[in-house]
């Protein structure tokens, strides 16, 4: 996994999704706005889309001068830590977006709810969480499409047109076939690796400053909901930390929703 990649992005279009631009008073959205017509698996025509400039490489910074960054948590293996994640981020009324698996999502149905109803964005972290190096491009369709599926089923809601890549491993071809199905690669400028617990060598401390160094102007914070095994939840006690730490240095809390643009006819 290599955290330290930059990506040069220019000429991002901040259309603004509709609710969240300036992010200023973020409120929670209807769990009930976009529930998915059986069967579908593809990606709504309708509903928000990439920018083109979002497209074509992974993106692990996103290209502002404003000391702005995003908070981002995935979710792989269980539920520990997420009612603490999503207190904290009611309680100093911040967005984040989280990327499940199809594969939690089917696990645990009402834990991606809560994450719907507390009004964040979902992504797509792919169904079974495989290396996409070794998949084919069909086989990439089958895990992305999957995930899809199974976060509109537990979470009643239209997943957000964001992918990241299982392990952070990325390859022209692979973020070629993502950008195919109609999602842009969101990687990360820095993992705070709390998801390694204590037995991988981590604490709350060493998160924090993993997140603090790589503060830079459109930073992506990574994240992870659950303990790995461990019990221990180091990112969920991290979270308040480096939000103090960002605000302290002027930093703004912004929503990854910003980034999108309305489809054809929506606007």
């Amino acid at each position: 996994m290599d955290g330290e990649r930059r990506s040069a992005l220019t000429g991002l279009l901040c259309a603004g999704f509709a609710g969240f631009a300036g992010l200023t008073g973020f409120a929670p959205s209807s769990p009930a706005a976009a529930a998915p017509a059986p069967g579908r698996t593809a990606r709504a025509a309708s509903g928000p889309r990439p920018p083109a400039s979002l497209l074509g490489d992974e993106i692990r910074r996103l290209p502002t001068s404003r000391k702005v960054l995003a908070l981002t948590f995935n979710a792989a293996w269980d539920v520990d830590g997420i009612d603490t994640v999503l207190a904290e981020l009611r309680r100093r009324k911040l967005p984040a977006t989280f990327f499940p698996t199809g594969a939690f999502a089917e696990a645990h149905p009402a834990a991606v709810r809560s994450i719907a109803d507390a009004g964040h964005g979902l992504g797509n972290h792919s169904y079974s969480h495989p290396y996409f190096d070794d998949l084919s491009t069909a086989e990439r369709a089958d895990e992305v499409r999957g995930a899809d599926a199974a976060i509109r089923a537990a979470s009643g809601t239209e997943p957000l047109p964001f992918f990241r890549f299982p392990y952070s491993s990325t390859t022209s071809e692979s973020i070629t076939d993502v950008n195919d199905l109609g999602y842009a690669a969101i990687e990360f400028s820095a993992d705070t690796n709390g998801y390694l617990g204590p037995q991988g060598g981590m604490n709350v401390n060493k998160a924090v400053k993993r997140a603090v160094d790589a503060f830079v102007p459109g930073a992506i914070i990574q994240m992870h909901v659950g303990s790995n095994g461990s019990g221990v939840v180091l990112d969920a006690e991290a979270l308040p930390l480096i939000v103090d730490a960002a605000l302290v240095q002027g930093y703004e809390v912004i929503d990854l929703r910003q980034f999108l643009e309305a489809a054809a006819g929506v606007r």
